[in-house]
């Protein structure tokens, strides 16, 4: 059934205070930012908003200034966002650094409920060793998948782009969104990892276009260079087919449901996007009554072919 949800990403960039600037002044200042970036997805009621990586950095400091800032902070942009989230009933993904109850630190995205609480936490996987070696962020292990009440959602930071073993573990785990926060853009990888993955993916980048992005890897909406802000609303209950000998189901899968199905074809790569509108019946219910393949299993059973004795070349 139709699940739409309403997404906003803002990619603003940091203040760039300069480090002589006090730290509580500093701290003023980037709350102060944030409540003029996030006023303007407001109006438009967003499910989630997704900020970018250290959304809460206030320029680049050397990394003893940065720790002192951050140690004054705290948790009070934490709470600052949770106030957010509570009062306009939507989820936050707040990328911070952040130091750990053992003096350590972490690079995280902190999702933030409805009511302002602690849905999950993703540190980090892939830190660039900078960070780890001048900044003493240490490198994150897990790759969670947080429940929300509109699906599953999965994250991913910056220089995690890069590293395929994260994105095999969310591809195996099959999450309905990836939120990605982050200093890079990353180019063509946003676009693979919400192919492999098969999901939407919601990009939020500094300074850079942040986009929301179908699972057969185009562009649903995207910020500007005169709008560091976009929000669209996505519908999460698809599957991604391939065409091969489909052509007749899918055009009979059509034919019956009309308006409450829609097929959509990115070009060149062979697959489609299908996607319920309806309000009783899900996308994967419509796709076996026209025994219509999802796309993975098409390619299990294509592996298995060429397995079959005698089908491999000596």
């Amino acid at each position: 059934m139709a699940n739409r949800v309403r997404i906003s990403t803002i990619g603003a960039a940091p203040l760039g205070l300069q480090p002589t600037v006090d730290v509580a002044e500093a701290l003023d200042l980037v709350r102060k930012q944030w409540e003029k970036e996030i006023r303007q997805v407001l109006p438009d009621r967003p499910d989630l908003i997704v900020l970018p990586e250290a959304c809460d950095l206030p320029g680049h400091w050397p990394p003893r200034r940065i720790q002192e800032y951050y140690r004054a902070r705290g948790n009070r942009m934490l709470d600052f966002f949770a106030g957010v989230a509570r009062e306009h009933r939507c989820y936050i993904a707040y990328a911070a650094v952040r130091e750990a109850d053992d003096g350590t630190w972490r690079n995280s995205v902190i999702l933030l409920d409805r009511r302002g609480e602690i849905a999950g936490i993703y540190n980090k996987n892939h830190v660039t060793m900078a960070e780890c070696d001048d900044y003493g962020v240490l490198y994150g292990s897990g790759a969670p998948i947080i429940e929300c009440d509109f699906g599953r959602v999965a994250c991913a930071i910056c220089f995690d782009l890069n590293f395929e073993e994260l994105r095999l573990r969310y591809a195996a785990a099959r999450p309905d969104l990836i939120i990605f926060c982050s200093m890079y853009h990353g180019g063509l990888m946003q676009a693979y990892w919400a192919y492999s993955c098969r999901c939407h993916l919601v990009s939020a980048v500094s300074r850079l276009p942040s986009a929301i992005l179908s699972p057969v890897g185009t562009v649903i909406a995207s910020s500007t260079n005169y709008f560091d802000f976009v929000t669209a609303t996505v519908n999460l209950d698809c599957l991604v087919a391939h065409l091969d000998d489909q052509w007749d189901r899918l055009k009979a899968l059509k034919e019956k449901y009309g308006r409450d199905v829609s097929i959509f074809d990115p070009g060149l790569l062979g697959p489609v996007l299908i996607t319920s509108e309806s309000e009783g019946r899900t996308a994967r219910e419509m796709a076996t009554e026209f025994s219509i393949e999802p796309i993975d299993d098409y390619f299990a059973r294509c592996r298995a072919h060429r397995a079959a004795p005698g089908r491999i070349e000596a």
